[in-house]
């Protein structure tokens, strides 16, 4: 069974909890998403020189960019950064 926080649907607390599995998919494109996103934010950190938040930033693109290099995409066109 596959739980993420962004990607868990929970209907009913305690003992009752259902948790709505995603397919392989769902879980490449909320990823993909997720990296396109990130990218974003890490340009825009980057020209307003927050180093904080652009280090925090870079952390979850190296983990994003882990999961989709795994699952076999190729970043060449996609992955702006190149860190």
């Amino acid at each position: 069974m596959i739980v993420s926080n962004n990607n868990c649907i929970n209907h009913k607390g305690g003992e009752n909890m259902e948790v709505m599995e995603m397919s392989k998919e769902e879980i490449m494109k909320n990823a993909m998403d997720d990296f396109e996103k990130v990218q974003r934010c890490m340009v825009l950190a980057k020209e307003e020189k927050a180093t904080k938040t652009y280090a925090e930033l870079k952390r979850e693109y190296l983990a994003i960019k882990t999961i989709l290099q795994t699952a076999g995409v190729n970043l060449t066109d996609i992955d702006e950064i190149k860190e």
